[in-house]
């Protein structure tokens, strides 16, 4: 019988009505008893590592849950963490980046309902996010309304069905019908031979800038005054604007001229990025910056943070962020 921990952080899943709406309140010793069912082919335990709504997730916690998967890593065969659904994407891009080569299954999973609510998903999600981490599999994986995200493909879409989240440019790792898995891509995550790797850090100094029309260039001073890592939401295949007194080009050198590594990728959420492909695109490229590719805006925003972790020197940050970690980018 496998042995499998819950880490619990809080979330709609674990939320009750309070004097100012929802919030955590529901323990994962709680969450667990809507799922007695699962000590039939199991043995679980329960940690309660955060309470939170995840609107208040931050690097730091992400190296909390990280650093608690270390530790208890031996221990047991499986992870589960209950998560808050509008930053779970984020998350599970942060455990990939820290925690690799995995021979065992690290799952997240949550809930659009509370799961005291009459017409819940969370005990569905919790029992199929259980019911997967007992396969012989390695990875990070979100687990969500019947499906098995690859944790560097996850984005949630939907705000509030329950097929809030969806693989990006990328297929789904697996379907679970009836407790029955049934695999669509078995590569990606068979088990590492090699061991676990930890490298657990972030540097949470980082800037998400999204275009729009008639962006004033002049905001990229105050962002070269204050982080370290920028990463531009561009649009369609990538491009930055340099006509007239819109140009940013000229700001945008400075930036990488001071150090700081500068990621575009696209607001377009399906098919990616190309920069090569427009003028806008390779005027950008000769800046220099780093091209995100058909990586999802979280992947691109945590795998920044992550390197820059690492490493201060631009060279060597732009290596660690064009290393293909678990399918992050293919093109």
């Amino acid at each position: 019988m496998k042995k499998i921990l819950l880490i619990a952080t809080g979330g709609t899943i674990a939320s009750a009505i309070g004097a100012e709406g929802l919030a955590p309140a529901v323990t994962a010793n709680k969450l667990l008893e809507y799922v007695e069912d699962v000590k039939s082919y199991c043995q679980i335990d329960s940690v309660q590592l955060l309470n939170i709504d995840s609107t208040n997730m931050k690097p730091e916690y992400w190296i909390k849950i990280a650093k608690h998967i270390e530790e208890k890593y031996n221990k047991y065969d499986g992870f589960v963490i209950t998560h808050g659904t509008d930053t779970m994407a984020f998350t599970a891009a942060a455990l990939s980046y820290m925690i690799q080569n995995l021979d065992k299954p690290v799952v997240i999973t949550g809930a659009q309902k509370p799961i005291s609510a009459k017409e819940t998903d969370g005990i569905k999600n919790l029992i199929d996010a259980i019911k997967f981490s007992c396969e012989d599999v390695g990875g990070v994986f979100v687990v969500f309304d019947r499906k098995v995200i690859l944790g560097t493909r996850a984005t949630k879409l939907r705000t509030r069905s329950y097929n809030a989240f969806e693989s990006i440019n990328y297929p789904y790792i697996a379907f679970i019908e009836d407790g029955n898995i049934k695999y669509n891509k078995l590569d990606i995550i068979k088990k590492s031979e090699d061991g676990p790797k930890f490298i657990i850090t972030m540097c949470s100094n980082v800037f998400l800038l999204k275009l729009i029309p008639g962006l004033e260039p002049q905001i990229l001073d105050y962002i070269k005054d204050k982080y370290e890592g920028l990463i531009i939401e561009s649009y369609g295949s990538g491009g930055i604007p340099f006509e007239d007194e819109k140009n940013m080009l000229p700001k945008l050198k400075e930036l990488v001229d001071k150090g700081i590594a500068v990621v575009v990728t696209t607001q377009v959420i399906l098919e990616g990025s190309d920069l090569s492909l427009y003028e806008v695109g390779q005027k950008a490229l000769k800046t220099p910056v780093i091209p995100a590719f058909d990586m999802t805006r979280e992947a691109a925003v945590v795998k920044l943070m992550w390197a820059l972790g690492q490493s201060k020197e631009l060279k060597r940050v732009k290596e660690i962020f064009l290393t293909p970690i678990k399918d992050d980018f293919i093109y």
